[in-house]
């Protein structure tokens, strides 16, 4: 079958070109994306991983190419056909991009409100259940931002993201700035909110420790195209010299701060 176990992918994306004035980032670019992915999304700094994450839900468009979400262009039909399609899907911004002028509650409820049509005892109901999916509590909605700690921040912006009960999630750096073990906890997280909500999981990320305790298929970002996709393994085996390099570099980086550490 040419479509993965022969269904259709969530995001299918072809021919994708994008620059920045002279500057090629994507050229003839080709991605899918499949049911119950829990896709890392990788490559060195300036590859526009981030731009391409952004592309998939219509929040910066490409010069050129197709993109397809849920089966459907992602620009066709009416704006409300499109929003709704849109709503299918829930964004982790970089460093959370929480409002800092709201509280956890509004900023979470703040996609709620939104859309529209929601009764606030309704929306309260649904603010108190992403809190307790993201496992904080009750009363940490009256906080601010500049109250949370940086974990604390992450799991606010995945509740909001969460907020609509989306199909896809989009993760942009979900683990950076994180020590080790609030890394691996949010990780732990993430993967049990993919099973428990059947969610497609997009994740960019430079950490190798996030990419093999989460990912089940990766795509290298270089060159301005997909130079490959696959299982960790199936990526390592890839003989290329830009995937030689980024895997025995993060490697090399991983081993010589798990020496540092030791010995501290």
């Amino acid at each position: 079958m040419s479509e993965r176990e022969g269904h259709s992918p969530v995001i299918r994306m072809r021919g994708i070109q994008t620059r920045y004035g002279p500057h090629w980032v994507h050229q003839d670019l080709d991605l899918d994306v499949y049911r119950g992915d829990l896709l890392a999304l990788v490559g060195g700094s300036g590859a526009g991983k981030t731009t391409l994450l952004r592309q998939m839900i219509d929040l910066q468009r490409p010069d050129a190419g197709s993109i397809e979400l849920f089966g459907e262009p992602l620009q066709a039909g009416p704006r409300a056909e499109r929003f709704a399609r849109r709503r299918r899907a829930g964004v982790l911004f970089q460093q959370g991009a929480l409002f800092s002028a709201f509280t956890v509650y509004d900023n979470i409820a703040f996609p709620l409100r939104e859309c529209g049509g929601l009764h606030e005892d309704e929306i309260l109901a649904m603010v108190m259940s992403r809190l307790e999916l993201v496992q904080l509590k009750p009363q940490h909605a009256m906080l601010m931002p500049a109250q949370l700690s940086g974990g604390m921040i992450k799991r606010v912006a995945l509740a909001r993201a969460l907020a609509l009960e989306p199909e896809l999630l989009l993760l942009d750096e979900p683990t950076a700035g994180l020590d080790p073990e609030r890394s691996a906890r949010f990780v732990e997280l993430i993967r049990s909110l993919h099973e428990g909500l059947g969610l497609t999981v997009v994740f960019v990320t430079h950490d190798l420790d996030t990419l093999s305790a989460l990912a089940n298929r990766v795509a290298v970002l270089a060159e301005h195209r997909i130079l490959a996709t696959g299982s960790l393994e199936e990526v390592h085996a890839v003989d290329h010299p830009f995937i030689n390099n980024f895997f025995r570099y993060r490697s090399a980086v991983g081993e010589r701060d798990e020496t540092e550490e030791a010995g501290s």
